[in-house]
């Protein structure tokens, strides 16, 4: 089979793999597509946790699998979880090739998965358009290497970086088409997190809308059957019990004493009563969110960036300037340029009246 007729059906797999985005986590969104020569035989892809891996889910398409290539975006994995291992389903089916998008770096499966392939007989290849799989496996690979998942900071801002009137009104700065645009950031993230002070003041839900859910039908009831857990980070247990964060989906606050809530966590405490971040990042490392979204006020984005948390930045700039007295994207301050946080831009695109800037924090040479 020629290289370029393996892109296609490595880029067939990407394709199917996103559709497991919205319900796979903790399991990354792994897409399959089994072929015999040229023909695609079966595609499939992750199931939420506890279900059928995409490889299964393309064997169970077809009747004898002998013979066959199976492309898939991830290594198959190779130990006992929730499932079975893929690679004794691969082999007992008699795939006879596995072409691999990119090396799981789970240390329970980390080359363990292509050696044993290897070992029953089975030819392997490994790193067919891996940077596009890295692309749409970031969280899954940044919770294996360092421990938690990406996060990203959600913005609402005007020309000049303001997130809201002094008064704390911020409905809307930025338009229609806009807010159906987060809509779908939300629906790929598995928790979305917001501080205390955004609760009191705007009573926001950060549920997922279905009217506003611009899906394909399939998507769209994967996302809604299975949405993000919201997440207040509240020190001192601040969150009204009515609050409509707290009701129908999955909720959590974490807070630095005991509470009433029926779903707390309890984090260290700095000197000055405020949460420790890093304390913080382990109870989502421990919960094994690949992708978090934060939305939140000034206080709470400002330490965030302030730190070197924030991976990415969703930034929706709307074409209005607010004025010096309105209130900012971080609340912290910086003395030098040369200490100014860093971030490259990865995408600008116009939203309705609005743009969407993407950029990524710049990394040092020792990370």
């Amino acid at each position: 089979m020629s290289r370029e007729r393996d892109r296609v059906l490595m880029e067939h797999a990407i394709e199917i793999g996103r559709h497991g985005r919205f319900w796979s986590a903790p399991n990354p969104a792994v897409g399959c597509v089994l072929a015999h020569q040229d023909t695609i035989v079966a595609t499939g892809f992750t199931q939420p946790a506890g279900q059928p891996h995409a490889e299964i889910m393309a064997l169970q398409g077809v009747d004898d699998a002998r013979g066959m290539t199976a492309y898939v975006t991830l290594e198959p994995c190779s130990h006992h979880g929730r499932t079975p291992p893929c690679i004794g389903a691969l082999i007992e089916a008699g795939v006879s090739r596995v072409v691999v998008g990119l090396e799981d770096p789970n240390p329970d499966v980390s080359g363990r998965g292509i050696a044993a392939l290897r070992e029953a007989g089975v030819t392997v290849e490994v790193g067919l358009l891996g940077d596009r799989v890295s692309v749409d496996l970031q969280g899954f690979l940044l919770r294996m290497r360092r421990g938690w998942g990406r996060i990203t900071l959600k913005v609402a801002a005007s020309l000049d970086g303001r997130t809201a009137m002094a008064s704390g009104e911020s409905q809307w700065i930025t338009g229609a088409a806009a807010r159906r645009d987060v809509q779908l950031w939300r629906a790929q993230s598995d928790a979305i997190v917001t501080g205390v002070e955004t609760v009191i003041a705007d009573d926001c839900r950060l549920t997922l809308r279905a009217d506003d859910l611009s899906l394909e039908e399939g998507d769209k009831a994967r996302a809604l059957a299975h949405p993000p857990t919201r997440m207040v980070l509240d020190s001192r247990g601040r969150t009204p019990a009515n609050a409509a964060v707290l009701q129908g989906a999955p909720a959590v606050v974490v807070t630095t004493g005991a509470t009433d809530f029926s779903t707390s966590v309890q984090v260290a405490s700095d000197p000055a009563g405020r949460i420790v971040l890093e304390d913080w990042i382990r109870v989502l490392g421990e919960a094994q969110y690949n992708e978090i979204l934060v939305e939140a006020g000034p206080t709470l984005s400002g330490a965030l960036i302030r730190e070197g948390w924030v991976d990415r930045v969703l930034l929706y700039q709307a074409p209005k300037f607010l004025g010096a007295f309105a209130r900012p994207i971080g609340a912290f301050e910086v003395e030098q340029l040369s200490a100014a946080p860093g971030f490259v831009f990865q995408d600008v695109t116009r939203i309705g009246e609005d743009l969407r800037i993407i950029a990524t924090r710049a990394r040092s040479g020792s990370e």
